[in-house]
């Protein structure tokens, strides 16, 4: 078995987040996500992970003992990484939502006061990273519809160690015309 070894990867990529509905920039030529609809978060820590976690349930029948078939009943979509930048935006960011305010150099953040009631304000996020390829390629990899689902477990402040803000992404059923995200390989 031989190894094409143009198809492997490694590196870095850079997150955005932007509005639910953000203009999606696809085509053959990468460019930059424009910065009037999408914003950096900045650094990140340990690589950003997409997952994407289907599950089936089996068919059965009296007649065979082996499964004749499955369904797909449920898709979870996660994109998981740690914001090595621990601003406010980026503290809103994790948290989905609430305000920061900025008042003669210093910022404050005061989280949204809702209800269970309360619907979400849904986001998207862009991660551009490395596609396999003979030249170095982009992969752009979109959800579409998704909020940070995991909170703040952990921002530690230690004298050996970088603060980081962890989050996950899950993504959302969009529409029954678009998929709720996206992998684009560029040509160039």
């Amino acid at each position: 078995m031989g190894v094409t070894v143009t198809n492997l990867t490694a590196g870095p990529g850079d997150l955005y987040t932007g509005a639910f509905g953000a203009a999606e920039v696809f085509g053959s030529a990468w460019s930059a996500p424009s910065s009037a609809v999408w914003t950096d978060a900045g650094g990140t820590m340990d690589g950003v992970k997409l997952n994407i976690d289907q599950n089936y349930f089996e068919l059965e029948v009296d007649q065979v003992v082996d499964v004749p078939g499955r369904r797909l009943q449920k898709r979870e979509t996660k994109l998981e990484t740690s914001l090595a930048e621990p601003t406010m935006a980026n503290l809103a960011l994790t948290l989905n939502d609430g305000t920061v305010t900025a008042s003669a150099g210093t910022f404050a953040y005061d989280p949204a006061n809702t209800t269970s009631a309360t619907q979400q304000t849904y986001k998207s996020v862009l991660f551009d990273g490395w596609a396999p390829g003979a030249t170095p390629l982009r992969r752009r990899i979109v959800l579409r519809r998704c909020l940070s689902v995991e909170g703040l477990k952990e921002m530690s402040y230690t004298k050996d160690k970088q603060t980081l803000i962890p989050v996950v992404f899950a993504g959302h059923y969009v529409s029954a015309s678009t998929t709720p995200f996206k992998l684009h390989d560029f040509a160039s």
